[in-house]
């Protein structure tokens, strides 16, 4: 896929697809391009694979997870490991910012979602030649008590930058954020999403577009296409997916 990334003076070439570095005119659609559905689908699954690889993606539908929120879960997801791996990591740095030109153009700033964002954000932003920003969960306590940290100038159009997609909960506050400082959010970008259907209704409701590299649905064809999982175990995983507040393991 794109490993070749030519950055001059914000004019970007992909080996696939034109890249957009206008500010004006619209963007492609490119969930009505048969040919583009399938990179994108080959890219996902793509991703997916290296994740598992380097255990950004754990999967345990025998020994689940506990989540933070209290949910059992057979899957655990840390994509801040994909900046130890070299490789993986240029490889998603590239393939976002196709993406956002594909899908948005040229935006005039980047902001990341602090903390598992920041550094991709960075890397982002960098290649596109953008200014930088990053957004905490919550004000600092101290000092300026700021929740941008970086400075916006409010009328600019921004791509938020997110490493993983659950319920969408804290990713839209980012974008409140950055709506809140006078900024127009073109989009999110992230690494991974689980698809929860209430991830989908909130950005719906929020008229924010959501673009992902990869999914859970494509982890699964990839997990089980390199035999990290058998058959029987990929029911336990569409069952969790279905209603993961609820799932008891072994039911």
């Amino acid at each position: 896929m794109n490993k070749n990334l030519v950055c001059n003076h914000r004019n970007i070439t992909f080996v696939w697809g034109k890249g957009f570095a206008a500010r004006h005119g619209t963007h492609p659609k490119l969930s009505k391009n048969p040919k583009i559905t399938a990179i994108m689908k080959q890219l996902a699954r793509l991703l997916a694979e290296k994740l598992l690889k380097i255990s950004a993606i754990k999967l345990q539908p025998e020994h689940p997870f506990t989540w933070a929120s209290g949910w059992n879960s057979p899957i655990y997801t840390d994509n801040r490991k994909t900046l130890s791996y070299p490789e993986v990591r240029s490889f998603i740095k590239v393939e976002m910012c196709r993406m956002i030109l594909e899908r948005f153009g040229m935006p005039d700033a980047i902001a990341g979602v602090a903390t598992g964002a920041i550094a991709m954000g960075a890397l982002v932003a960098d290649t596109l030649g953008l200014p930088y920003v990053y957004v905490r969960s919550t004000p600092k306590d101290h000092g300026l008590e700021n929740l941008i940290e970086g400075n916006l100038t409010p009328g600019q159009k921004v791509v938020v930058i997110e490493d993983l997609i659950s319920t969408g909960g804290s990713s839209l506050k980012a974008v409140e954020a950055v709506r809140a400082a006078g900024c127009e959010v073109l989009g999110m970008s992230a690494i991974f999403s689980y698809e929860f259907p209430v991830a989908q209704e909130s950005f719906k409701a929020a008229n924010v577009d959501l673009v992902t590299l990869s999914n859970y649905n494509s982890m699964l064809e990839a997990a089980l296409e390199i035999n990290y999982i058998h058959a029987d175990e990929l029911e336990t995983l569409k069952e969790w997916r279905r209603d993961p507040a609820n799932w008891v393991p072994g039911n």
